[in-house]
């Protein structure tokens, strides 16, 4: 049998897996050098190389933020006195890259790149916050853009140093847009302003022939066609809020779909449903949509997610329970 990462590498190549893949969004994490922050306080939240303050936020995950009302750039026609990009001309890629390698199973995937902060989109957000921000894309775009190559510049040149270093399997990198129901910016404002420096930083790993997963929260089936575009060969965590199958119908393995299974109310009434309802219907969702390859689930581990109600990690660990026994036997 393949191991996971022989597996994985199937599924992102556009080939039929052995068995459905089950992912892990944290190996995008974990398969970088730690160059994030700046001061690490080690629970998400610091203060990153660019000078912003992220704090524990107020949220059911948890999830560290941007500390609100002190944004550091305050203008964006003046990111050129505030945004610099830090300098790692001094950091030791192949002591950084042994050191992985040394405390990393083989039979896991290498994953990374190394993105502004957290992203394009997110990066401005967090220099300026969301208000600020969305207003620059609107009243400013050029500056913005100017800013965002400056920016794809020196993500460029560090995450190529990261794949000649590292070796990635694939290479990871996630930029939020969009809300649960809707994106947050439009199509024509995505393609003018954002899919310049994505594509142009897509093609550091498309010219290294080397797969590309894109992480993308909410409704952002909008951008595939792009995101298509520029060489990305996985979307995850692909919520409900997208109609998956028409994608899956649509972009078959050219665009592997990873998957968090939703299991809240929106998809079903909320407290009156039995156990065997919620195992049926996800067994027949994940075998309807792995069917021919081009899908994996991020599975996730219920008693880690801050988010979930009690009867919602019941509801993951039914879920989990019936992956593990079907998983194996589609592609036979």
């Amino acid at each position: 049998m393949l191991n996971t990462r022989e597996n994985l590498n199937r599924l992102l190549r556009g080939e039929v897996p052995e068995y459905i893949p089950d992912y892990d969004i944290f190996w995008g994490i974990m398969g970088q050098p730690n160059i994030r922050f700046k001061v690490d306080n080690h629970d998400g939240t610091g203060v990153d190389w660019f000078g912003v303050e992220w704090v524990a936020g107020d949220n059911p995950t948890g999830a560290a933020l941007p500390k609100p009302n002190d944004f550091v750039l305050k203008d964006i026609t003046k990111w050129r006195d505030v945004i610099k990009c830090p300098d790692f001309s001094d950091f030791d890629w192949a002591a950084a890259a042994a050191g992985f390698r040394a405390n990393w199973p083989d039979f896991l995937p290498v994953a990374g790149s190394v993105s502004p902060s957290v992203g394009f989109f997110q990066a401005l957000m967090s220099f300026m916050g969301f208000d600020e921000g969305l207003c620059a894309i609107m009243e400013e775009p050029e500056e913005v853009k100017a800013m965002l190559n400056y920016l794809c510049d020196w993500a460029v040149d560090m995450t190529k140093k990261y794949i000649y270093y590292f070796k990635p399997d694939y290479g990871w990198w996630g930029d939020d847009i969009a809300h649960e129901r809707n994106p947050f910016i439009s199509l024509p404002v995505f393609q003018d302003v954002f899919v310049p420096v994505w594509a142009r930083f897509c093609s550091v790993f498309v010219e290294a022939d080397i797969p590309i997963v894109h992480h993308n929260c909410g409704h952002f089936e909008l951008f595939l066609d792009d995101l298509v575009a520029m060489g990305v060969n996985a979307w995850e965590p692909c919520q409900i809020s997208n109609d998956l199958p028409a994608i899956k119908a649509k972009f078959g393995n050219k665009l592997a779909l990873i998957e968090a299974y939703d299991t809240r109310d929106f998809r079903y009434n909320y407290e009156d449903v039995s156990e065997e309802q919620v195992r049926t219907e996800f067994r027949e969702h994940v075998l309807k949509m792995a069917a021919g390859g081009g899908y994996g689930l991020f599975a996730g581990d219920p008693n880690m997610n801050g988010a979930a109600t009690p009867v919602e990690k019941q509801r993951m660990a039914w879920c989990n329970d019936e992956f593990e026994k079907i998983r194996y036997d589609v592609y036979k």
